[in-house]
């Protein structure tokens, strides 16, 4: 780096639905763009006007809210992180950001950004733009989830309801039922003709359906490209330590990609039923006293890095695919 540190500028941006508040560092007056497609343009133009002078961009994961401004930004060369708000949160509360308002959450997220640009893993943190034909699955996607919600929703009324509006309700569902198939084979369609080489190498592996490897596909580009240890990072089933001196804490699971685990949840709980190697450790865990649902965890990681070396060994998936040494 040719520049000094203090002569570096740290973007922190306060994502929320409809607005961008943003901080060029941990004591500037912030500014506020729409989180849409002018303000965002907007916003591309005030960053780059600042040239080399921009070290980073630093936003949270907001359920999605943030991708608009993150894939923008990046797509215009800008280096952008999306992180987990918890760790936001616990970096901003070390420093005495104590309030909470979209200006201080902007500036702590300055500061933030910059404790992570000197930190030796920020090339790892970077945001990796997705492919055009991930980010429409991953849309699609999204789109599924919700007609599923707005199906369950319905169902419950369905229950309860007076005669009166029976009719309308099951008209509703009918409707739902039809887009749901609709875009059931439109996701397929586009597994087919974009990620047909990667997933014929997990065909007969069990527990790793369609809607798994929908999301995988779409949720975790990194797949097949990290180690062990970092792709269960990266979801969240790494379990991490909680020591302290001589004090031996639980190793616990959090943070990761939410949608991709809840993705590997359904998996692993459909393979720790079906599929051998996997019900074998799952059942080995039990009779060693794990929990059940510590042992299912467990199988999530199992099954991501069993998922994971068959994509980076570019080596179709066999019963007896080696396991890492702590399987």
């Amino acid at each position: 780096m040719t520049m000094a540190c203090t002569e570096l500028i740290f973007v922190g941006i306060d994502v929320s639905k409809a607005t961008l508040e943003v901080a060029l560092g941990s004591t500037a007056t912030t500014q506020c763009f729409g989180n849409d497609d002018k303000g965002v343009k907007a916003l591309i133009g005030h960053l780059t006007a600042l040239g080399d002078r921009l070290a980073v961009v630093l936003l949270e994961a907001t359920g999605g809210l943030e991708q608009r401004a993150a894939v923008a930004l990046c797509t215009a060369g800008v280096a952008v992180m999306v992180i987990n708000p918890r760790q936001a949160h616990d970096f901003a509360k070390s420093l005495g950001y104590l309030s909470k308002t979209d200006h201080t959450d902007a500036r702590a997220l300055s500061h933030f950004a910059c404790t992570l640009h000197a930190s030796e893993k920020r090339d790892k943190l970077l945001y990796k733009l997705p492919t055009p034909e991930q980010e429409a699955l991953l849309a699609l996607i999204t789109r599924r989830t919700q007609l599923v919600g707005m199906r369950v929703a319905e169902g419950n009324r369905l229950d309860s309801a007076h005669a009166t509006q029976r009719k309308s309700i099951r008209a509703v569902i009918k409707m739902l039922d039809r887009q749901l198939e609709q875009i059931d084979a439109d996701i397929g369609g586009r597994l087919k003709e974009h990620f047909k080489d990667k997933l014929d190498l997990l065909k007969g592996l069990k527990g790793v359906g369609p809607a798994t490897q929908a999301m995988l596909m779409a949720g975790l580009p990194e797949l097949g490209t990290l180690s062990e240890r970092e792709i269960a990072k990266l979801v969240g089933v790494a379990p991490l330590n909680r020591d302290s001196g001589t004090f031996k804490g639980k190793r616990t699971t959090w943070g990761g990609r939410a949608h991709v685990r809840a993705a590997l949840y359904m998996a692993a709980l459909s393979a720790s039923r079906f599929d051998p190697t996997i019900k074998a450790f799952y059942e080995r865990l039990l009779r060693a006293g794990k929990p059940a649902k510590v042992a299912l965890i467990a199988c999530m990681h199992k099954l991501l890095t069993i998922i994971n070396a068959v994509i980076k060994s570019g080596k179709p998936w066999q019963a007896g695919y080696p396991q890492s040494n702590n399987a």
